[in-house]
């Protein structure tokens, strides 16, 4: 699709084809090539590749911003490549060098600058997988692997900006247990997630809560989004035990939090019963930015946060976030790289 035909005005969180994508491969054992700029088209693999038969893959998500005096740049790129390559040992993949991987981003979102919206409209989503392509029939890692960047012009991951969502935690389904893939953006994690979020949309939430798999007691994430609670003034989170993902937009918000706010910020396990308590919450993603949490639903009682609004230290904080990353104030911590 052209650029010009994309209502920019009307985006959703949703994939527009655009005009091109980045390809690179590497063979097992050996070292990662540099790749190329190829028109975005449909991928030739063989129906016995690793990504296929076993899931061996992982994606990223970052987003690129157009600022009003023309900039283009992307949101802390390089700790996507550092959580990348972590992805790739974990999955026994050959890790992915930090400087093809940012390399490869710039020169997608460089050649298709054009579909960018404003900050007001939305942003350019930038998606690298990268994922065994080699054929072959046993439980083994792949002959060959290759690295896709693709972009696409996004708006709001839940509608209505920044009103608040509705919630449900959920007993049935577990995202991850300790010991496993959780802390990696591997390809297996997102799939079972599907039917939970999609029997809690047809009951009217945003999303589903998730418990740790041993006790059903600890809150874990949300959906593909990290949780937030604000407990007289502190601002608490989940800690990183291996089940959970280390965002990217999770860090930034803690370091916002304490460093730029003067919040006291805490990493440890946070019961459900304790977050049900909490003057507010909000979860937080490279989508979702930051999402504020209205009410939960937790064993059929429906559990309301700051009257159904946006908490004030939530709204702060998105503030924050977004002036930055909208290019509204200085970017006083470097987490911008421009294009």
């Amino acid at each position: 699709m052209k650029s010009n035909d994309i209502d920019l005005d009307n985006l959703t969180f949703s994939f527009t084809k655009t005009r091109s994508m980045y390809v690179a491969k590497c063979e097992l054992g050996g070292e990662w090539q540099s790749g190329n700029i190829v028109p975005f088209d449909d991928l030739q693999i063989s129906p016995a590749a690793g990504v296929l038969n076993y899931g061996q893959g992982l994606f990223e998500g970052m987003k690129a911003y157009k600022w009003d005096n023309g900039k283009i740049v992307i949101f802390r790129p390089e700790k996507n490549a550092e959580r990348a390559a972590r992805g790739c040992s974990r999955l026994s993949m050959p890790k992915i060098p930090a400087n093809l991987f940012l390399d490869a981003a710039k020169k997608v979102v460089r050649d298709n600058a054009d579909y960018i919206p404003n900050t007001k409209q939305g942003s350019l989503y930038v998606r690298p997988i990268i994922f065994g392509s080699g054929a072959g029939l046993g439980v083994a890692p792949s002959t060959e692997y290759t690295l896709v960047v693709y972009v696409s012009p996004v708006g709001p991951y839940f509608k209505g900006g920044l009103s608040p969502i509705r919630l449900i935690v959920t007993n049935d389904y577990h995202r991850a247990p300790l010991k496993g893939t959780g802390g990696v953006k591997a390809i297996g994690n997102y799939v079972p997630g599907m039917l939970p979020s999609g029997l809690a949309k047809k009951q009217g939430y945003a999303e589903v809560i998730y418990l740790d798999a041993a006790e059903e007691k600890y809150i874990e994430e949300v959906g593909a989004a990290n949780f937030f609670a604000i407990i007289d003034g502190k601002v608490i989170t989940p800690e990183l035990t291996g089940s959970i993902l280390p965002g990217v937009t999770r860090e930034s918000v803690l370091y916002l939090a304490h460093e730029k706010m003067g919040l006291n910020i805490e990493e440890r396990r946070i019961s459900v019963d304790e977050a049900l308590t909490a003057d507010e919450v909000f979860c937080a993603g490279t989508a979702a930015i930051i999402a504020p949490i209205g009410s939960i639903n937790y064993q059929g009682k429906e559990h309301i946060f700051s009257e159904g609004m946006v908490g004030r230290i939530t709204k702060e904080l998105y503030d924050a976030l977004t002036a930055i990353q909208f290019g509204t104030e200085k970017d006083e911590f470097q987490w911008m790289t421009e294009i």
